[in-house]
């Protein structure tokens, strides 16, 4: 198990963990360039390890293209890793027969992030739910509305792919205070994938930061937003538009994203790092402690925490 797992295990405690995840890798096969040469191949995730205690928060921050959609559908078990496992309550979602995976799916949902391409916009939820009811035709009305509510109200845990991205900021906190309230009285757990710093910090326990497949520091909202331990989660934060009035507009430099499909044998971010020298190009990081619950998988951690923290919220 990683470091970064550990100390999420250590901060847990004695209480319950209810989603584990251990070493996921995840290759995608391209197609073939040249007759003569293999495929060349994506690693979407290299190495992800997390833990999720029951009734708790997990947000998974990145730019496009992090791996953040093809962990949460890996974890949903909508797609087979090329290694590593996914547990819930203890079992390993992708060694269970098709028939016990299909019962177990009631234990854990997910939230697409393009949801018109996923549900009808033309019928409510409670709808498309009883649709398989309604088409056999074996229940009344009465309890088809019983069996809806549970399915609706049942899950332990729930993966939502962006869900509030495509909304103004008011509807975006009617739907961030929704799941909050159903976390409360449901005791739900989430798995929230998002690119929005501000989202993340409001509703989740801890915060996941991936960068081409790996995470690179992992820790509490107040941790990473304080006192940011990684050059990559210090840009992300660099990149949130603040208002300041009075000061000129300057544009932002384009960056440069290394390639998932070429390896590297030193730090992956130390092409777009200022603080990256012959040791980081030479020598991949290793994630390790920075503080209580704190990982970070970057040589110069303590460099990044001593400096000055950034002008205004999240």
């Amino acid at each position: 198990m990683s470091t970064m797992a550990n100390a999420a295990a250590a901060r847990v405690g004695p209480e319950p963990l209810l989603l584990e995840v251990d070493d996921l890798v995840q290759r995608y096969t391209l197609p073939r360039e040249n007759l003569f040469q293999p495929a060349p191949q994506v690693l979407a995730l290299n190495g992800v390890s997390v833990q999720l205690t029951a009734g708790k928060s997990l947000g998974v921050v990145g730019e496009s293209g992090s791996g953040k959609s093809t962990f949460a559908r890996t974890v949903m078990a909508l797609e087979t890793p090329t290694s590593g496992s996914v547990r819930l309550l203890g079992r390993d979602l992708h060694r269970l027969p098709a028939d016990e995976l299909r019962r177990a799916r009631c234990d854990f949902q997910m939230v697409f992030q393009d949801p018109y391409g996923s549900l009808d916009p033309r019928q409510t939820v409670a709808r498309i739910v009883a649709e398989p009811l309604t088409a056999f035709g074996r229940v009344d009305r009465a309890e088809q509305r019983g069996r809806v509510a549970a399915v609706l109200t049942q899950p332990k845990l729930i993966v939502a792919d962006e869900p509030v991205s495509a909304l103004d900021v008011s509807v975006q906190a009617q739907v961030l205070n929704l799941l909050e309230d159903l976390q409360d009285e449901f005791g739900l757990s989430y798995v929230l994938i998002s690119h929005d710093l501000a989202v993340v910090e409001y509703l989740c326990d801890e915060i996941a930061v991936i960068y081409l497949g790996r995470i690179v520091e992992q820790g509490r909202p107040e941790d990473l937003f304080n006192r940011c331990a990684h050059p990559y989660t210090r840009a992300l934060l660099e990149a949130v538009p603040r208002a300041r009035p009075g000061r000129e507009r300057q544009r932002r430099g384009t960056q440069v994203i290394a390639s998932q499909s070429r390896g590297s044998t030193g730090c992956a971010y130390a092409g777009r790092c200022p603080y990256a020298d012959a040791h980081c190009r030479a020598v991949a990081p290793v994630a390790r402690s920075v503080g209580s619950g704190h990982c970070s998988a970057c040589h110069h951690a303590e460099t990044i925490m001593a400096l000055p923290a950034l002008a205004g919220e999240v």
